[in-house]
């Protein structure tokens, strides 16, 4: 009370100044620290984690000051399981620490997916389909027939397999079509070791068709980019009369797909035959 006194005793003008001085007081302390309450300035480049496994690049992000939201799974047969494919915001990105990095990762179990049947296709419309599936077109055989470059029958390894058949994503189908009775098998080349670029001459060369071309790594020159590994396969896994792999062929038109990678194969170790 004696100090709602001394207040009412004084002139006006004095309290009005008096109120001003503490409302602007008030404002710069909130100003000041706003940067403070919102964390203005502490930033923090987010860092690469992709191809990290999952526990790894939590456990990295997180060392930062980031949080870490798993959020989709998706399957790459090609890829290793639990890695990480995607990551939001991107690597190098200068963000505020304590922002949230989304990943999506492999998923470890391949989806399951039904056998369609693709018996009397046209070879090309049949390669469509597997790709719309997440299924991988493997050897193409030819045979005597008098239909040329259609389905005959549908594999996996050296077994037919009836459509409605439950199978992996990922999972590689080989076919048999007709040769249109006079067409002649053309040898699959073997690309492991080549760079991309000299890949894609060799197989334009041969009137084949590049198909899907995967990365193992994060590539920024593609081109120059290493052959690790191909599908079809360019040999067998049966041996001729003298021990040795038989080469696998495919037709004209025939799509083959790559996986590469920034470092060369080692030589007397390449994938060639599975």
């Amino acid at each position: 009370m004696e100090y709602i006194d001394k207040l009412l005793k004084k002139p006006l003008w004095i309290n009005i100044v008096t109120g001003i001085g503490a409302v602007i007081i008030l404002i710069v302390l909130f100003f000041f620290s706003l940067g403070w309450i919102t964390g203005n300035g502490k930033t923090e480049k987010v860092p690469n984690v992709i191809g990290l496994d999952v526990v790894a690049a939590q456990k990295n992000i997180k060392s930062l000051g980031f949080d870490v939201v798993l959020q989709d799974s998706i399957y790459v047969d090609t890829l290793a399981r639990n890695g990480v494919l995607r990551q939001t915001p991107e690597a190098d990105e200068i963000v505020k620490k304590g922002r949230t990095i989304y990943l999506t990762i492999n998923r470890v179990i391949a989806p399951q997916v039904d056998m369609p049947n693709l018996i009397g296709f046209s070879l090309k419309s049949a390669q469509t389909y597997l790709k719309v599936l997440g299924l991988r077109v493997g050897a193409i055989n030819l045979v005597t027939n008098r239909n040329k470059n259609v389905i005959i029958d549908q594999l996996v390894g050296y077994n037919s397999i009836a459509p409605g058949t439950k199978i992996s994503s990922g999972t590689m189908i080989n076919f048999t079509v007709g040769d249109g009775g006079t067409a002649v098998g053309i040898e699959v080349p073997d690309l492991i070791g080549l760079t991309v670029e000299m890949a894609r001459s060799t197989i334009a060369g041969l009137g084949l068709i590049m198909g899907n071309i995967i990365s193992s790594a994060v590539i920024q020159d593609t081109a120059n980019a290493f052959v690790i590994q191909q599908t079809p396969n360019p040999f067998s896994t049966q041996l001729d009369s003298l021990g040795m792999p038989i080469r696998n062929s495919t037709i004209q038109g025939g799509s083959i797909d790559l996986i590469i990678d920034k470092i060369a194969p080692v030589i007397g170790k390449k994938d060639s035959i599975k």
